[in-house]
């Protein structure tokens, strides 16, 4: 392909460096041609450009999933960045979100009219790849997945139009974009609903994990019949002694539990009872190392998680757990607890159910999740060693956990290319397959999709580093 129209770049060129950033380091992304996009006209442009030159198109905004994206030998990459702002309409409580936006801008733009939405736990990530995936939020329980909020967007599709898929107008390519697994377009606006959110209760307790036993047990009771108004995450952590950490948390294994308690209907009493039923038995069972639960605004949620900011190096697994018993609780403590000698960052479980899993008639072809965990692991890979380490713990972890494995996963949760996907059945496969030949006969955006997406167990990770696909 050439360069020097509609800004396509070539590998070597700052534009094409800043057009393939990403934010996990350790899955580096290498088209052939890259082009960030700052306008819908400019989407089109290199669209049609690519079409006449046979060329497969990718897309991404943000770089978060780069460790999941098919390879893109071949390719024009399209980074989406459009100049627009995000839009609030406070009446009809919807928000119009347009592609490379983040949901830290997302939510600040919302702040003022004490309006949310079910965005993740970190403000880097953009929203329409998280919203394209399900989408897995901080209020999962009381919203159910993000995607099911969405009530219209907007993309450039293979032959260089721009189409709008809502309820009227092609309500089945608004079905199968949400949680379909791409290789429809190129999305460059959303519009999706919002909810009252003037205060929220939020944060996060931090012990040493030497009591892990007894939390973990403690926090599993509590979430088998939790209220649906009450999302947490319980977390193993073994965090690098670094300024940007807080000094509490360094040197050791730590076991956090954060979530958010939402005010249903304003109800700050209500919430404030929840959350002490939370709460009050764990700092019980021993004096947090740091405790930053608070009564707050809505845009805090966003840093109660405590993701990175920066771009950093991460290799991983995940899985949807169907329990948890006692047992498995004390294998998984000696494989990522205190003195185990992991090599993991972390190992976590988000809370599910609620309204998770109960499937939305209104929403896409994924609409909810059928599991009470969402597992998750993650290392920093600074080497070959590293690496080879990382993928050592993470399957022996697999096999602790084996025995509650749904074979399911979270779209949004698998960073890692070697992982399938299994969040579809194959009826919804086929009918996914319908829609993309119908919009991309030519299969001009093919590339994107994950031919394991869906459901089957997978039980190792593969070592990465054998082939270096990195």
């Amino acid at each position: 392909m050439s360069t020097g129209v509609d800004g396509i770049a070539l590998p070597g060129e700052a534009d094409y460096e800043a057009a393939a950033e990403v934010f996990n380091l350790y899955a580096p992304l290498r088209p052939a041609a890259a082009l960030t996009a700052r306008t819908v006209d400019q989407v089109r442009a290199a669209v049609a450009r690519a079409a006449a030159e046979d060329m497969p198109v990718r897309m991404h905004s943000t770089g978060h999933a780069s460790a999941a994206a098919r390879p893109m030998d071949g390719a024009l990459l399209i980074r989406t960045a459009l100049d627009a702002p995000v839009d609030v309409d406070a009446a009809a409580r919807t928000v119009r979100i347009p592609a490379g936006a983040r949901w830290g801008a997302v939510a600040d733009a919302l702040a003022p009219h004490g309006l949310s939405v079910a965005h993740g736990s970190s403000p880097t990530v953009g929203a329409i790849g998280y919203l394209l995936g399900g989408g897995l939020s901080c209020y999962a329980r009381t919203t159910g997945l993000a995607a099911n909020a969405v009530r219209a967007v907007e993309l450039v599709t293979a032959d260089g139009q721009v189409r709008r898929a809502d309820p009227v107008q092609d309500p089945e390519l608004l079905w199968a974009l949400r949680g379909g697994g791409g290789g429809f377009g190129v999305v460059t606006a959303m519009e999706i609903e919002a909810f009252p959110a003037d205060s929220v209760i939020t944060g996060a307790l931090f012990w040493s994990a030497r009591h892990a036993p007894r939390l973990l047990r403690a926090w599993r009771d509590w979430a088998l019949d939790a209220p649906p108004a009450v999302t947490t995450s319980l977390r193993i952590m073994n965090l690098p002694d670094l300024p940007e950490v807080p000094p509490a948390l360094r040197g050791g294994t730590v076991l956090g539990i954060d979530g958010t308690v939402l005010c249903i209907g304003g109800d700050l009493a209500a919430a404030q009872a929840r959350a002490r039923d939370l709460l009050g038995p764990l700092r019980a069972i021993a004096e947090p190392l740091l405790d930053t639960w608070q009564e707050t605004n809505a845009t805090a949620v966003l840093s109660t998680h405590m993701d990175p900011t920066d771009p950093v190096p991460i290799l991983g697994d995940h899985m949807l757990l169907g329990g948890l018993d006692d047992v498995t609780i004390d294998r998984l403590l000696g494989l990522a607890g205190t003195g185990s000698g992991s090599p993991l960052v972390l190992v976590g479980l988000r809370q599910l159910g609620g309204a998770l899993a109960v499937p939305d008639p209104r929403g896409g072809v994924l609409n909810h999740l059928d599991a009470a965990y969402a597992y998750s692991a993650a290392g920093v890979p600074e080497s070959e060693a590293d690496t080879a380490l990382i993928v050592e713990r993470c399957n022996a972890i697999r096999t602790v956990l084996a025995p509650w494995d749904t074979g399911r996963t979270a779209p949004t949760f698998v960073d890692n290319v070697h992982q399938p996907q299994g969040h579809l059945d194959d009826d919804q496969v086929r009918a996914l397959d319908r829609v993309r030949d119908r919009v991309d006969p030519a299969g001009l955006f093919r590339g994107d999709i994950d031919p394991g997406a869906t459901f089957r167990p997978v039980r190792q990770l593969s070592m990465i580093m054998q082939n270096g696909d990195r």
